[in-house]
């Protein structure tokens, strides 16, 4: 290892602070949240905070936050229309676990079940489906990055009479596209498929959710088992953090107890970071339902203000219902190095996270025009 003196150590650590102000002054085309502020919680840094075991049960260790977890669950499971009697889950360290999670528990509840998402899901979809070895079936999608329901209708009506375990996107990576769970229930009634699953990747899209309009059915009250967020993307917080709820009466079908500390192995990863839970609760706790729904509505505006500045240019775009990503063709490599923007396909997008103001976009759209210019006298 390089032995560097304090002087040394000092110059690196003021060289990465000042890339990642830099760096993170130009992200249009990731699902990040920047506009925090953690100070008062920087005390609680001093602590090994462990939220081991199953944070609805009591444990050995007494240095956690789970009281704070239970809480943060509980903001969402009313957010999303849980039985206040029935609910369960835990902070996770971002999106992937929670896939992994909800479809554990589909496998041990369906052990010979298949899989059905669509060729839009998330990557850690087929990837937990390869860790936990499950049978699957891709749904091909539309423009949109929707779900095909008709594909998914032909193919669970083949797969009839095997359990369904349905892995349903609520806002997909690239385009914000959201299956209707409404629509999915639909198709498995008409196959008379009986031993089901759903689960809700609302990576993005589930901590506003409640507050689209029109309304797209994808909370318990429209008969799913289990959803995701990553808390990380709209609420935000310094480290990746995710948040996963199912029903109690299905946790408790898989409970296995830990003697160790004294409480139930529920959770994918075990020992779990303490510290995300203070963040995710201290954020929950300033804004409450009101500021986060207001919140929703300034990314409206923005995202508004970002279609109407492309079209201004000539340049087609899309926005999925109640998105707040605008995707539209292909940009130049020097441009999505600059403004770190994801393309798939020949799809880009822009996300008008909370922390992506109109003077972003105004930025933006000058370096668009330019590159344009350049590219037309080239």
């Amino acid at each position: 290892m390089e032995n560097l003196t304090l002087t040394s150590q000092d110059q690196k650590l003021a060289h990465l602070k000042e890339q990642l102000i830099n760096y993170r002054e130009k992200v249009l085309g990731y699902p990040i949240s920047s506009d925090f502020n953690f100070s008062e919680l920087y005390p609680f840094l001093e602590f090994s905070i462990n939220n081991i075991g199953d944070p609805f049960e009591d444990c050995n260790y007494k240095v956690q936050t789970t009281n704070l977890e239970r809480e943060v669950i509980s903001f969402f499971a009313e957010l999303f229309n849980a039985d206040p009697n029935d609910y369960w889950g835990y902070i996770t360290n971002g999106g992937s676990e929670n896939n992994l999670c909800g479809l554990h528990i589909a496998r041990k509840l369906y052990p010979n079940a298949i899989v059905y998402y669509a060729d839009a899901a998330h990557y850690s979809v087929p990837k937990s489906i390869d860790i936990l070895n499950m049978k699957s079936c891709v749904i091909a999608t539309t423009f949109s990055g929707e779900m095909d329901y008709a594909d998914l209708e032909d193919k669970l009506f083949a797969n009839k009479d095997n359990p369904a375990v349905f892995s349903l996107n609520f806002g997909t990576t690239m385009t914000e596209a959201k299956d209707n769970v409404a629509q999915a229930k639909k198709i498995i009634e008409k196959c008379g498929v009986k031993e089901t699953y759903i689960h809700i990747d609302g990576a993005l899209s589930g901590s506003f959710g409640a507050f689209i309009e029109p309304r797209i059915p994808f909370d318990f009250s429209d008969g799913i088992d289990s959803i995701c967020l990553s808390a990380h993307k709209f609420l935000g917080s310094p480290m990746p953090a995710g948040v996963f709820i199912t029903k109690k009466s299905i946790r408790d079908k898989i409970l296995r107890p830990m003697e160790v500390i004294d409480s139930y192995d529920s959770t994918v990863t075990g020992s779990r970071n303490g510290h995300t839970p203070l963040f995710l609760w201290y954020n929950m706790k300033k804004m409450g339902v009101e500021g986060l729904k207001q919140r929703y509505f300034d990314c409206l505006e923005v995202t508004n203000y970002c279609v109407a500045q492309l079209n201004k240019i000539g340049v087609e775009c899309w926005v999925n219902t109640g998105g707040i990503t605008v995707f539209f063709r292909e940009t130049s490599v020097a441009l999505k190095k600059k403004w770190q923007l994801a393309t798939v396909e020949g799809i880009t997008h822009i996300l008008c996270m909370p922390n992506v103001t109109k003077q972003h976009i105004d930025a933006f759209i000058a370096d668009l025009v330019l590159d344009k210019q350049l590219e037309f006298v080239n």
